[in-house]
């Protein structure tokens, strides 16, 4: 089953307060909120150096290069896209 950025945030959140022995039931939306922001980031800095990596590793077909790294910074707009909406 796949799950998404809110749900693994969810499950992690779960886990921070597990492993601090403390309750869910303090500022539950705002601490999900952050480890989403914090996945979110992480992927967007990952995207970049994937692009990047694909251009370097490629000198002998540039055109091959420069799509991959297209392709993944539309994956990167996605999800910048998608942090811009979070509340």
């Amino acid at each position: 089953m796949t799950k998404n950025l809110r749900e693994r945030a969810e499950i992690t959140a779960q886990e921070v307060y597990t492993i601090l022995g403390i309750s869910d039931t303090d500022h539950p939306k705002e601490v999900v909120d952050a480890i989403e922001h914090a996945i979110i980031n992480a992927l967007i800095v990952e995207r970049q150096r994937c692009a990047n990596v694909a251009i370097e590793s490629c000198p002998e077909d540039k055109d091959k290069a420069h799509k991959i790294a297209e392709d993944i910074r539309l994956v990167r707009s996605v999800l910048i896209t998608n942090l811009s909406n979070m509340p």
